[in-house]
């Protein structure tokens, strides 16, 4: 299925937590909490300020990025979960 998210919207995978700690313990799936990192899967073209020229976005498709807990929404794309954000939504770009 392909995609193409409009104006600010940015298409995200979250990446696989830690199945384990530092200590070795394993964490079960009732404690784990979703992640809050994630790789750009598609971005929109940006979006447009009030003379009508569009805003270049921060991030692009690749980017490993930090986003709010509560961000975007979630969909299922070919069984992947998957979450549109706004750009607001992400708090950085790792490197």
């Amino acid at each position: 299925m392909n995609i193409k998210p409009l104006n600010d919207r940015i298409l995200v995978v979250r990446v696989k937590e830690v199945e384990k700690t530092a200590g070795g313990i394993i964490i079960p799936d009732t404690a784990k909490e979703k992640p809050v990192e994630g790789k750009v899967v598609a971005a929109g073209p940006a979006k447009r300020d009030e003379n009508g020229y569009r805003i270049p976005l921060e991030v692009k498709k690749g980017d490993k990025i930090l986003f709010s807990k509560y961000a975007g929404t979630e969909i299922k794309i070919d069984g992947v979960e998957h979450l549109f954000m706004r750009e607001d939504d992400i708090l950085g770009i790792l490197n």
